[in-house]
């Protein structure tokens, strides 16, 4: 298994995300066919749609993989392949920075839709700076540590029901009218499911920062004041390895939210999102080497137990 991640990280750096007929976006058709028959404005119905589509996605990759087990490792490097978004994530920041150094807000503005669900319009150089920064914090956690570490603990189904995950919470997780009931089961589980890569996230971003005292101290000051407990972990900590300031009011579709401040420095310019592209690759490939790690830690125990 541990072949299998590399090799399918290996692809997303090399590859990144296909233009065209991308798995996830296959996904999103499928989850979003199911939302028109299953909707209902309830907790109840939305708990029914997050069990069904989640538990379908698991339950029959693990049904493959067992039907497919010699070739298990192109499975997992396929999987993994399809489920990060790391090279992307990274390529989009910089093509951000690259606009916004030459001038160009419109080129800049039409970047905003493949990094967050803000409003592009509502967006000065400094918002998307500040907006690009923000999102290649947190998608770092949720578009490769992640997937990574659910491939790590349990292979295809790992990476295939925790990107359903996310996916879902990406399309009802919003506290929307439409979706404050019956998207709070898909975006609570997406929080439970991204407790932990989101404090690996951090750890590693202390750790292959530039600043990892300050990383540290922004982490443990404000992480807390974000209001999802995750995102507030991974922005902290960049943040303050980055020597910078994030939050602020923040536009979007369903409304505006004011988020607090994390870290103590200036705002973002274009060469702090320089910076957290770079970062972001470093704590991408951090990840992986845990995965790694734990998958190699898991199987010495196991031939120690056999022993």
């Amino acid at each position: 298994m541990a072949v299998g991640l590399v090799a399918g990280y290996l692809a997303d750096r090399m590859l990144g995300d296909p233009r065209r007929f991308h798995p996830v976006a296959g996904l999103g058709r499928i989850l979003g066919g199911l939302e028109r028959g299953l909707y209902r404005d309830s907790r109840t119905a939305g708990v029914a749609y997050t069990a069904l589509t989640v538990g379908g996605a698991g339950i029959g990759s693990a049904l493959l993989t067992r039907r497919l087990r010699p070739i298990e490792p192109v499975l997992v490097a396929a999987a993994t392949w399809a489920a990060l978004g790391g090279t992307t994530l990274a390529g989009v920041g910089g093509q951000m920075a690259g606009n916004l150094d030459g001038g160009n807000l419109d080129g800049a503005r039409a970047l905003i839709p493949s990094l967050c669900g803000r409003d592009p319009n509502s967006l000065d150089a400094d918002g998307m700076c500040r907006a690009a920064v923000e999102s290649i914090a947190e998608n770092t956690s949720d578009a490769t540590v992640a997937p990574v570490l659910w491939g790590a603990v349990a292979g295809v189904p790992g990476l295939v029901a925790y990107r359903t995950i996310n996916t879902l919470d990406a399309m009802v997780g919003y506290r929307s009218p439409r979706y404050e009931r019956f998207g709070w089961a898909s975006a609570r589980l997406d929080d439970l499911a991204n407790v932990i890569p989101a404090r690996v996230s951090g750890l590693l971003a202390v750790a292959l920062g530039p600043h990892p005292a300050s990383a540290w101290a922004a982490w443990h000051r404000d992480a807390r004041k974000h209001p999802s407990p995750n995102a507030g972990v991974v922005e902290a900590s960049f943040a303050g390895a980055l020597g910078i300031g994030l939050g602020g009011r923040t536009v979007y579709a369903h409304g505006v939210e004011m988020r607090p401040q994390l870290g103590s420095g200036p705002a973002p310019t274009s060469a702090d999102l320089r910076e957290a592209v770079r970062l972001s690759r470093r704590v991408q490939s951090g990840a992986v080497a845990v995965g790694v790690g734990y998958r190699l830690l898991r199987r010495g125990l196991s031939r120690r137990n056999a022993g």
